[in-house]
Order: structure tokens, then sequence, then C-alpha cells
């Protein structure tokens, strides 16, 4: 019996491997023993102690280097949301590695471009796609943003049971800025050749279905699959989401 197939859950800003625990109870249920999920806290996002300006790309991806040298077969990235960057950046760090990228209403950006440039293009015409951003609260103007629980729930988990969405909502944490506005620097030769996945949320308000189109557009050559919930499919509709990845994850 071959070894399961490890799976990095890379989660978005302001949050941790805690969004992840629904989906791990569906991902046994429904996939047995054919994987590995590995859901990953990133530095300086609450789990580590560590202060959240000293959260950025290099630090994440330093901690991912760590983990990828404790494995000995190629494995699959699952990114939510600002993680999508970091998982771009991570297959084009160890292309022979990756088997295959999926991206959850995630950033998935071209070579050296932030998010907010994908905004820009659409914010005067559709105020909406501000997302969340106008509703942060800056402990730190301009480096240390924090999400008002009532904010959470308005952008986040609109779509959760009250039950689930208030205590997932006071669960998020203080996000450095150098670890939000992230981008990364990717090659055709090497990122461009892992198979990808993008998984699009159609009620989602924070990374807003146009937002998602947009990016689907700027990185052509992507499978694009789309759930009806918002912006965390994985939180409210596990089994959902999975009626969608699987297929992918399951292709030789």
């Amino acid at each position: 019996m071959s070894a399961p197939e490890p799976l990095i859950l890379i989660h978005g800003a302001w949050q941790g491997s805690w969004v992840w625990d629904g989906f791990l109870a569906a991902l046994s249920q429904r996939s047995g023993n054919r994987y590995e999920p590995i859901p990953v806290d990133l530095p300086g996002n609450g789990a580590d102690g560590a202060p959240p300006g000293t959260a950025s790309m290099a630090t994440y991806l330093d901690h991912l280097d760590t983990l990828v040298a404790s494995l000995d077969c190629p494995f699959t990235l699952i990114a939510h949301s600002g993680g999508g960057v970091v998982a771009s950046a991570l297959a084009e760090r160890y292309p022979d590695r990756v088997r295959r990228i999926i991206y959850i209403a995630g950033m998935m950006l071209p070579s050296g471009m932030g998010f907010a440039e994908v905004v820009d293009r659409i914010l005067p015409q559709d105020p909406t796609v501000a997302g969340i951003t106008p509703w942060l609260d800056w402990p730190v103007k301009g480096e240390i943003s924090v999400v008002p629980p009532e904010a959470a729930i308005a952008f986040f988990l609109q779509d959760c049971p009250p039950a689930l969405a208030v205590p997932a909502a006071r669960r998020f944490t203080a996000q450095g800025e150098q670890g939000r506005a992230l981008t990364a620097r990717l090659t055709p030769e090497r990122y461009g050749r892992v198979p990808r996945l993008y998984v699009q949320a159609t009620q989602d308000r924070s990374v807003t279905l146009p937002l998602q189109r947009l990016m689907c557009e700027l990185v052509p050559g992507t499978a694009v699959r789309s759930v009806d919930t918002g912006h965390a499919p994985h939180v409210v509709a596990p089994d959902t989401l999975l009626d969608v990845i699987l297929p992918f994850l399951d292709t030789p």
C-alpha cells in the first residue's frame, strides 16, 4: 500500500491552522488514508508567539522550507485567500516537489503583482471589491491590522451558522502588513508547469467573485471550479468543497 500524499494547507491573513479543522474531519471521512493533511501556522500569525510585525514572505518560506525538508515524497499545496501567494512562491521554489496547487478563493497572482493592484483595476466601477479593508482596525497604522469580530462575520463567515461563526470570528489574530501585502516572483519554467485548480466562492464578500475571475484571467492555464459559499468554504461547507477538489486531487 502506497504512503499517503501530503497536503500542505496554508491559511490566509489573520487566521491560523484552526480554520482547517472541519475540512480535516470531512477529508478523513471522504478519502480515508489516501492523503496526509498538514495544516501549517505561518510565523507571526498568532500561533508561535512571534510579533505580528515579523511576518513576511521570507519568514513564511523559511518555515515551509523546514516542513518540505521533512517530507520524502511530492506533495500538494492547498491555499486559502492570502495563502495563495505563499503557495505560488513555494511552487516556484520546489517545482519538482509540488504535484499541484489548489487555490480556495485565493490570491493567485501573476509574477510581481500584488492583490491591491487587482483590486484597483475594478474598484472604480465596483466599490464592493474593497472587501474587508475599510473595516480593519490598525493598532499600528499601516503596519499591523486587526479584524473586528463583527466584520469577520460579515465579510468572511456570513453564511456560517452563528454557533460556528461567532467563536471563529473571535480567533482571528493581528496581522503584520508585510505578511499580507505579498508578491511572488514566478517563472513559466518553474511555477508555470505545476498543475493548478482555482475554486471560486461565488458569494465571497472579501475576495469578491469579480476579483477571483480577474485573477483566473491573469493566470491562464488554471482549471476553475466554483462553490456557492462565502469566503470560507472549508469552514462552512467542507463536503461541498471536497466535491470539487477531490477529482483534481485524485488525478494521477
